[in-house]
C-alpha cells in the first residue's frame, strides 16, 4: 500500500518532536538540579575540613579549646595520646583527634549528628558509628582507669592535717550523695522515671574524695528510685566499704557504720553556722558543722561536674543506653582534667554552652531517711562526744 503525502508530512513531524526531545529533557534535568531538584546538591563545601578545626582549636587560643572541648588543648592532647598508645582508638582516615572532638563536642553541647554533621563535615553514620564506639568501647576502658576507688590504708592529708577532723574522720573515705540526670524516653517507659518534680530522671550515685575526684559513679536508675534504694544496688553490684571505714552521706540515706549521715533534728547546713548565726551548741551540732564541712565535697564536685558538662542538665537525642552512660563520661573526662591541673576557675565566667531555658528541673534531695541501726548510731555518738570533748577544752 503506497503512503499518503499528508502521512509521509506528519511522519517527518513526529521524527523532528523525537529529536527535539533528546536536547529539552537534559537542559530541563539541569535546571531543576539547580533549584535543589534532581541530583543532589554536595553539602560539606568548606575548605576547613573537621582534622583542620581540631588542630586549629589545639593550636589557637586556650579558651577557644576550654570553651569547645571543656578542657586545655594539653589536655586534649595527653588524652589523645593515651588512647592511640593503648590503641583504645586508632587512626583511620579520621585521626584520633578529630574522633576525640566528635564526642567531646557532643558532650559539651547536646550536639546531635545534624550538629556534628555541620561542624565536622562528615556523613551522619560516621558519627553515628564513632559516638557509639566512644559509648560502648571507650568509656567502659576509661572508667576502670580514671575512676579508682580511694586507698583504704591512707588518711587523707585534708583530715590528717586539721584538728577539726583528725582524729575523728580518720576513717572517712569521702562523700557521697545522689543527683538527677534529666533523660529523654518513649512515653509508655515514662512512670519508673518520673522523679518527685515530675520530670524524668534517671538517679545517679556518686562518691568522692576530698581532693574532688570522683572515685565512684553508680548511673541507671529511674527518677523515682530513692538514693538508699540506688546505694543498696551499687553494693550488690561490688560496690565495697572497707571494714571499719566509712563515707559521709546526707540526711537521706540510713545512718550505718559504713555510711555517717548527719544527726537529725540538729543544725546542719553550713549556712547555718555562718555569720552571726551561734557556734554549735552541743556535741550533736558540732558533729553536725564538721560533717557538713567535709561532705560538701561532693556537692562542689557535682557543681563543677554540671558547670563543665551542662548536658547534665538537659535531656538529649541518645538511646536510654548510652544516656546512662554519659554522667560516666562526664566523670572520666572531671578527673582527668582534674589530674592534669586544668584550670576550673574559668567555668565560673563562661556561658552554658547549651540554653539554661533547656534546663530541666530537677529534684535536689531525698527526704530523711529511717534513724539508721544500732551500730552506725553508736559510732556517731562515739565521735560526736569525743569532738565535743576536744571543742570544748579548746574554749577553755
Amino acid at each position: 500500500m503506497s503512503i499518503s503525502l499528508r502521512d509521509r508530512i506528519r511522519k517527518r513531524r513526529e521524527e523532528e518532536d523525537d529529536d527535539m526531545m533528546i536536547f529539552i529533557f537534559p537542559a530541563l534535568y539541569l535546571m531543576g538540579s539547580t533549584r535543589g531538584g534532581g541530583q543532589k546538591k554536595k553539602r560539606h563545601t568548606s575548605n576547613e575540613t573537621g582534622e583542620v578545626k581540631v588542630r586549629r582549636l589545639l593550636e589557637g587560643h586556650v579558651k577557644n579549646c576550654q570553651v569547645t572541648f571543656r578542657m586545655e588543648p594539653h589536655i586534649f592532647r595527653e588524652l589523645a595520646t593515651y588512647l592511640r598508645r593503648r590503641r583504645i582508638i586508632v587512626d583511620t582516615r579520621i585521626t584520633v583527634e578529630e574522633k576525640l572532638g566528635f564526642f567531646l563536642y557532643m558532650l559539651s553541647r547536646n550536639a546531635s549528628y545534624q550538629d556534628l554533621q555541620v561542624y565536622f563535615g562528615h556523613s551522619n553514620d560516621t558519627f553515628h558509628h564513632h559516638i557509639n564506639h566512644f559509648f560502648n568501647k571507650v568509656i567502659p576502658v576509661l572508667s576502670r582507669r580514671f575512676i579508682q576507688p580511694p586507698d583504704p590504708n591512707q588518711v587523707h592529708q585534708k583530715i590528717q592535717d586539721n584538728p577539726r577532723f583528725y582524729p575523728f574522720f580518720k576513717n572517712c573515705l569521702g562523700a557521697i550523695d545522689g543527683t538527677h540526670i534529666p533523660i529523654s524516653i518513649s512515653p509508655d517507659k515514662h512512670s519508673p522515671f518520673r522523679n518527685r518534680k515530675g520530670t524524668l530522671s534517671i538517679n545517679v550515685m556518686v562518691a568522692c574524695d576530698f581532693d574532688l575526684n570522683i572515685t565512684f559513679v553508680s548511673s541507671g536508675w529511674e527518677g523515682s528510685a530513692t538514693d538508699s534504694r540506688v546505694l543498696r544496688s551499687a553494693m550488690s553490684k561490688g560496690f565495697q566499704v572497707p571494714p571499719g571505714k566509712f563515707y559521709l552521706v546526707d540526711g537521706g540515706y540510713a545512718n550505718t557504720p559504713s555510711f555517717l549521715a548527719p544527726y537529725r533534728g540538729a543544725r546542719y547546713h553550713l549556712k547555718e553556722f555562718g555569720a552571726r548565726h551561734r557556734r554549735p551548741q552541743n556535741p550533736k551540732e558540732l558533729f553536725n558543722h564538721r560533717h557538713a564541712l567535709l561532705r560538701n565535697h561532693v556537692e562542689r564536685a557535682l557543681g563543677v561536674l554540671k558547670k563543665r558538662f551542662p548536658i547534665l542538665k538537659v535531656a538529649t537525642f541518645h538511646t536510654l543506653e548510652n544516656q546512662v552512660k554519659i554522667p560516666i563520661a562526664a566523670a572520666i573526662f572531671h578527673n582527668l582534667i582534674r589530674s592534669l591541673h586544668g584550670d576550673e576557675d574559668w567555668l565560673d565566667h563562661q556561658p552554658d554552652n547549651i540554653d539554661p531555658s533547656n534546663f530541666v528541673a530537677l529534684p535536689s534531695g531525698d527526704q530523711m531517711s529511717d534513724p539508721g541501726t544500732t551500730q552506725g548510731n553508736a559510732l556517731r555518738d562515739t565521735i560526736a562526744q569525743e569532738m565535743w570533748a576536744q571543742y570544748q577544752q579548746h574554749l577553755n
